[in-house]
């Protein structure tokens, strides 16, 4: 009897054992996934300050490739963007993230830096003007946390080290982590402005701490507040001065599928030339071409959606907007820039279109003189258009 019982009881034991194994490796291959991704996006457009035969012109945007999964409690996020038309290709972010609890997730490589509203702060694919100096769906290399342990509030804090890695430039090979190779806005070395002299100013981002808070006073609306400090390092001086920038932000819900995005942005990019002196007017860039920026404004970003669900063979839903963007430059003798865009979102599927009528004035994207608006600008600037189509396929 006692053999019996013995025998009985290890082949349980066994059993149990048999169990868990297969019960742990089902488990870790259900938590252990990967899945690779990307898109192809296409332009049609046509430009109000061009009047020649080549408008309208039909150009390749982007592709891109997209990585992202977990493995043993260790999340990844990749991905990695050509832009054929301006011969360059560079990382829009890469990191690895950990879980401390359901409260607190860390973001360690090249993150989306949080500021303002998060993830956008448009509706549009021009996305607001904000994004056209740096304060818009930015990305840098560090480490980021986000905590959501108290109620109603999100937080995140953020130390980056520098920008993240720059790509080639128009076929180049470019090296420093500084160049204008790159998917969001950031300072470059080479020249800046004193009033409206060029003086040179081997400078670059360094050493930055990202402070944010969202109230997420219901469902429907948040309101929060976002602090920026970092150093502006000079290489000729050996130094760096300090810049600042803050926000605060209205994002709410309402009615049947109505939305509103509200920003105020203060800041300021002090650096200094190789000369020592204060810089009016520094360089920032992306897509592989810097432009001029001043280094102190004031910027007011809103916009306003409509979401129509709809059932048009494979549309199911279309968003009219409307985001503007007042850039107020602190040197009274700049001129201000405007940036105005209308448009539709057409939702099919995997496919996304946005119909946008971009208007500007000083815009620098928007011009005939590419990257002039946001530096000194230009007082007698008249209102440039383009019609513009993208057609982006996501998978």
């Amino acid at each position: 009897m006692n053999l019996s019982l013995k025998s009985l009881t290890k082949r349980l034991v066994l059993l149990l054992l048999v169990f868990n194994f297969f019960h742990s490796a089902v488990a870790q291959e259900k938590k252990n996934h990967f899945k690779v991704g990307g898109a192809v996006r296409f332009n049609l457009f046509s430009k109000s300050w061009v009047d020649t035969k080549t408008q309208p012109e039909f150009t390749w945007d982007t592709w891109r490739l997209n990585v992202d999964g977990s493995a043993g409690g260790i999340d990844l996020s990749f991905e990695y963007r050509f832009y054929p038309t301006f011969d360059t290709h560079f990382i829009h972010h890469g990191y690895l993230g950990y879980a401390f609890n359901d409260n607190l997730y860390m973001k360690l490589g090249v993150s989306q830096v949080p500021f303002g509203i998060t993830k956008y702060a448009s509706h549009s694919w021009w996305f607001q003007g904000q994004y056209y100096f740096g304060l818009e769906d930015d990305y840098d290399m560090g480490i980021k946390f986000d905590y959501t342990g108290i109620d109603k509030l999100d937080l995140s804090f953020a130390y980056y080290r520098q920008a993240e890695p720059e790509g080639p430039t128009a076929g180049g090979v470019t090296y420093g982590n500084a160049g204008p190779g790159r998917y969001s806005y950031d300072i470059t070395p080479g020249f800046g402005k004193i009033g409206t002299s060029t003086v040179d100013a081997h400078i670059r981002e360094l050493n930055q701490v990202n402070v944010r808070a969202a109230y997420h006073i219901n469902e429907q609306l948040e309101v929060g507040l976002s602090g920026q400090i970092g150093g502006i390092y000079n290489s000729v001086l050996d130094e760096a001065e300090t810049s600042t920038a803050f926000a605060a932000h209205v994002l709410a819900d309402w009615g049947q599928g109505w939305n509103f995005k509200g920003t105020f942005i203060n800041y300021n990019y002090a650096a200094k030339a190789d000369n020592g002196q204060s810089l009016d007017i520094i360089q920032m860039g992306a897509y592989g071409s810097p432009y001029d920026v001043a280094t102190e404004a004031n910027a007011y970003a809103v916009g306003i959606a409509k979401s129509f669900p709809v059932e048009l063979g494979p549309i199911t839903n279309i968003q009219a907007y409307v985001d503007y963007t007042y850039v107020d430059k602190t040197k009274e003798e700049y001129a201000d820039m405007h940036h105005l865009i209308p448009g539709i979102l057409i939702s099919a599927g995997p496919l996304y279109t946005y119909i946008d009528y971009a208007m500007g004035k000083n815009q620098p994207w928007l011009t005939p003189t590419f990257g002039k608006g946001l530096g000194v600008g230009d007082e007698d600037a008249e209102w440039m258009k383009r019609f513009n189509i993208n057609f982006g396929y996501y998978f």
